[in-house]
């Protein structure tokens, strides 16, 4: 069993601070798991909304949850979005002993009532997959391969962990999507997500794919929207000022979890993957996740230009603009393009993420990094 200390400590801090936390994240990620650990440390009360039984026992929430102290459990929140309400008077209450964490599997802009009725009284926590901090250095091109689903990354064999992914893609469209309230042929979406995986890495052109589909531009732009609110999609937004450039201006889009993605590419080992022309865009993607899990920044943009020059991360921290490219190469160069963000964005510092196990300074303003030591850039940043 994996322990995640990291997401232990978040959790535990924020239940100190704040009277309801979300952790929230995809189906199937560790959210329950997490939940557990935190249980065994003190006095708790789990409730799994997805359980009749649990649903019969909270037909009057107040009355029940308002008697409770210590740590009150909700699991899959986003069945019962009448709680929310009930929450918001709980956590007004004078003196009240409990505090609430509660689970979910969409985010607040799917249940919006969070952030309407429990604003100023909740704080969020996203959970993701294991990440590369979180697993031995060697496990690297497995944790790519299978993705950071746990029960996918830990199965026993490749074949396991394929047939895991296929089924876990099969119930989300089949039951977790409706289970929103949002009614999309699970056919219709599963062609939707398998178009999207051969566009990862690109830039979002609703048109071509709405043509594609034989969909309207809207329509698509709901099927996008709705796997981002469910964790399975990022839009990457652009970054764009007042230069003398023509700059792109609409999202990159990419497939949270390299597994998922492999899957819907029908790449089931790493033969595979090596031979198959979306490999680059896979590593990107992944390296991209596994950046932005050790950063946890609060925005992060990419940024490209009608010439060509582009930037895969741009961050910001202590009001300096910071940049990340991701190279599957065994030796990247310098290029002009990363001569071009250093310039035109003002980069304070720019790191070249890449597959190998050497880090060196190519220039004054750019390290070349190995994967196995993204764990270091919180730091780097604060030193450099």
């Amino acid at each position: 069993m994996i322990t995640r200390p990291r997401y232990l400590a978040q959790v535990s801090a924020a239940l100190q601070r704040s009277p309801v936390t979300a952790l929230l994240g995809p189906r199937q990620c560790g959210k329950t798991t997490l939940a557990r650990m935190l249980a065994e440390q003190r006095e708790a009360h789990y409730f799994d909304l997805e359980s009749p039984m649990d649903r019969q026992r909270l037909q009057n929430p107040e009355l029940l949850l308002g008697a409770l102290s210590g740590l009150v459990i909700l699991d899959e929140i986003q069945l019962a979005p009448e709680l929310f309400g009930v929450l918001r008077v709980l956590a007004d209450r004078p003196g009240q002993a409990a505090r609430y964490l509660i689970l979910g599997s969409a985010s607040p802009q799917i249940i919006r009532k969070v952030s309407e009725t429990l604003a100023g009284r909740i704080e969020f926590i996203d959970l993701t997959g294991f990440d590369l901090t979180e697993i031995p250095p060697k496990d690297g091109d497995r944790l790519w391969l299978r993705g950071g689903f746990p029960r996918s990354f830990l199965a026993d064999s490749e074949t396991d962990s394929l047939a895991w992914r296929e089924g876990f893609i099969r119930t989300f469209l089949e039951r977790d999507i409706p289970q929103l309230g949002i009614s999309i042929p699970a056919t219709a979406m599963r062609r939707f997500w398998t178009m999207l995986a051969h566009l990862h890495g690109q830039t979002w052109n609703a048109s071509e794919l709405g043509r594609s589909m034989g969909l309207s531009d809207k329509t698509v732009r709901h099927y996008l929207d709705i796997l981002s609110g469910t964790y399975m999609v990022r839009q990457l937004q652009p970054w764009h000022e007042n230069l003398k450039k023509r700059q792109v201006k609409t999202p990159k889009v990419y497939l949270r979890d390299s597994g998922l993605l492999h899957s819907l590419l029908s790449i089931g080992s790493r033969h595979d993957l090596l031979g198959h022309p979306r490999l680059g865009a896979s590593w990107e993607g992944f390296t991209l996740e596994q950046v932005l899990c050790v950063l946890r920044p609060v925005e992060a943009y990419f940024w490209a230009t009608q010439g060509g020059a582009e930037l895969d991360l741009l961050f910001f921290s202590g009001g300096q603009r910071f940049g990340v490219e991701c190279k599957f190469n065994e030796a990247p160069k310098v290029t002009k393009s990363m001569h071009s963000a250093l310039a035109d964005l003002g980069l304070r510092h720019l790191w070249v993420v890449y597959p190998g196990g050497v880090r060196y300074r190519a220039h004054e303003k750019i390290t070349i990094l190995p994967l196995t030591e993204i764990a270091t850039l919180p730091e780097e940043i604060t030193i450099d």
